[in-house]
């Protein structure tokens, strides 16, 4: 390989065995023309190189844009599946307070705290307003709503209704216990499950929408009772408490009376 223009340190006067063709001096205009080459080589190379690290940046915030924009399309996981999942049906009684239930399932493998919102906070309120489900665990929570009478020119009440309500869950770490301020305290880290639309029904015509609705609310209804109720002791009965135990001591105490009136009287 020649070596143009070199900068180092060699004596070019001395000789290098086997070396010296590499240390020729050249004529000065080729010198002026290799130095020329030289530096548009270099110059070249600098481009290409800012080329190619501008070519990856662009790359990089392209890829960066594309992720962004993918994750903002894809649905949000749910944590919660609900039955009905999108609407609340409710009878239609007009001037009555009316009931509706939907079945709550967790579906992730972390706790999961629940809460209701709804649009009409003064007409509806919620059992229970809130809560926290296990993974696998589930409840029917029951929703009332107070039917407002339709005005004389509503012809057909039941189309406008406005009210809606919003399932919003937040994941709880295991061993945290549940607090409804940390809906507030982690309001970044909620996730809206679902928006319910109102939907009434006509009490006095049979659907399946409101025969699985009578069913849910009798579930609800009966697992209330069932909280309601006191827990049954089910601690291990201690050695020493139970009736057989106790009628066992007695016996043993007559015995022991016995043998002690014996052995008086053969004395």
């Amino acid at each position: 390989m020649v070596i143009l223009g070199g900068t180092g340190n060699h004596n070019l006067n001395s000789p290098v065995p086997g070396k010296g063709w590499n240390l020729c001096r050249m004529p000065f205009w080729q010198q002026g023309a290799s130095s020329h080459k030289q530096n548009q080589s270099h110059s070249s190379s600098q481009y290409q190189a800012n080329q190619q690290e501008g070519t990856s940046a662009n790359d990089s915030s392209g890829i960066n844009s594309v992720s962004a924009v993918a994750r903002a399309l894809l649905p949000t996981r749910r944590r919660l599946r609900l039955d009905p999942d999108s609407k609340l049906y409710f009878p239609y009684e007009p001037g009555k307070q009316v009931s509706s239930a939907i079945k709550i399932l967790n579906i992730s493998r972390s706790n999961v705290a629940f809460k209701f919102q709804t649009t009409a906070p003064k007409s509806c309120f919620m059992r229970p307003p809130s809560g926290m489900l296990t993974p696998g665990e589930s409840l029917i929570a029951t929703v009332f709503k107070f039917v407002e009478p339709p005005e004389q020119s509503e012809k057909q009440p039941e189309k406008k209704v406005k009210d809606k309500f919003k399932i919003v869950s937040l994941k709880i770490k295991g061993g945290v216990e549940y607090d409804l301020e940390m809906f507030e305290e982690q309001k970044e880290l909620v996730a809206v499950e679902q928006i319910l639309r109102v939907v009434y029904l006509d009490p006095q015509r049979s659907t399946p929408e409101l025969e699985k609705l009578k069913k849910q609310l009798a579930e609800a209804e009966a697992a209330l009772e069932a909280r309601k109720k006191p827990p049954e002791d089910a601690a291990p009965r201690i050695v020493g408490e139970g009736l057989v135990i106790d009628e066992w001591k007695e016996r043993r105490e007559r015995y022991l009376a016995q043998q002690q009136l014996e052995g008086a009287d053969s004395i």
